[in-house]
């Protein structure tokens, strides 16, 4: 994700045209709920009838306390309940494991009971620059993405430590375990005001020996964000910066779904009811669509 006031002088690059699978089709939007406080990642509960929803609530960087996590219907998008977990700063990316949900939290990881909303424990990523996206493997070990540290960190037998380190990961953003690999939604490679010389594009980190790969041709796509598998040979992908959604194949080649407003964020889906959710971090609000 990107910080509110980083919002201007980023385009877009497309890889090919070509389709994923057959042409894309325009995603339909089915609702919207605001009153929402910059909200940055929509998790659906393995229940599928309501999102977790993380907060920022004030600046991304800034050790504040106002963050909080949403419970958000899945069927209308009615907040259920707008404060459930509080005490955060700067909550993104969320992970759910054996009842805990995961939040990356500017500098640390926080473990919250998903019976109470009570934060369990906090896990503290000394040196970490802006923790972002959070994914977790079969076995339970939750990754963490640090866009500005170049690295990603992991939580595994209670231990969180930087897992890898490496300028070819290129500001790593969004994370999706998806069988032995690690795919990598990429920011790209950064300069001053987090603008970028060159977009990002997908990347696969092999699990077993953390070897980097990019994901097809690595053509640029954009400041990529949220990411979701989307039937079995692509996955939908946002772009902060520009705003936008993508289809993006596993040869590398990026439809574009949707022209949305700068801010959106990490997307949530549900494939069984064919609905992903955005976050629109400057609009205060979570939209859905079905996408087919």
């Amino acid at each position: 994700m990107r910080p509110l006031e980083w919002v201007m002088g980023a385009t877009a690059l497309l890889a090919s045209s070509a389709p994923a699978a057959g042409a894309p089709v325009k995603p339909v939007k089915l609702w919207e709920t605001s009153s929402l406080s910059a909200p940055e990642s929509a998790l659906p509960d393995p229940t599928r009838t309501f999102a977790y929803v993380s907060n920022v609530d004030g600046k991304p960087t800034e050790k504040d306390g106002n963050g909080f996590i949403s419970k958000v219907s899945l069927k209308d998008g009615k907040i259920l309940v707008r404060e459930w977990a509080k005490g955060l700063d700067g909550p993104k990316g969320l992970a759910l494991v054996r009842g805990h949900l995961f939040v990356a939290d500017i500098d640390r990881l926080v473990e919250i009971d998903t019976g109470n909303g009570k934060i369990i424990k906090r896990y503290e990523a000394p040196g970490a620059k802006f923790l972002n996206d959070v994914a977790a493997d079969a076995k339970g070990r939750v990754y963490v993405s640090d866009m500005l540290g170049n690295s990603i960190w992991r939580l595994a037998d209670g231990t969180f430590d930087v897992w890898l380190a490496s300028v070819l990961l290129k500001s790593p953003n969004g994370l999706l375990v998806d069988g032995g690999n690690l795919v990598v939604a990429a920011w790209g490679t950064i300069i001053e005001g987090f603008e970028t010389t060159m977009p990002g594009h997908l990347l696969t980190v092999s699990l077993a020996d953390k070897s980097v790969k990019d994901l097809g041709t690595g053509t640029p796509v954009g400041n990529l964000d949220g990411l979701q598998p989307f039937g079995k040979d692509s996955y939908l992908v946002t772009d902060w910066m520009a705003g936008a959604l993508f289809r993006i194949n596993t040869s590398g080649s990026a439809d574009l779904l949707l022209d949305l407003d700068p801010g959106s964020a990490d997307i949530g889906y549900v494939p069984e009811k064919q609905l992903l959710l955005i976050p629109m971090m400057q609009d205060d609000k979570l939209v859905a669509y079905r996408v087919e």
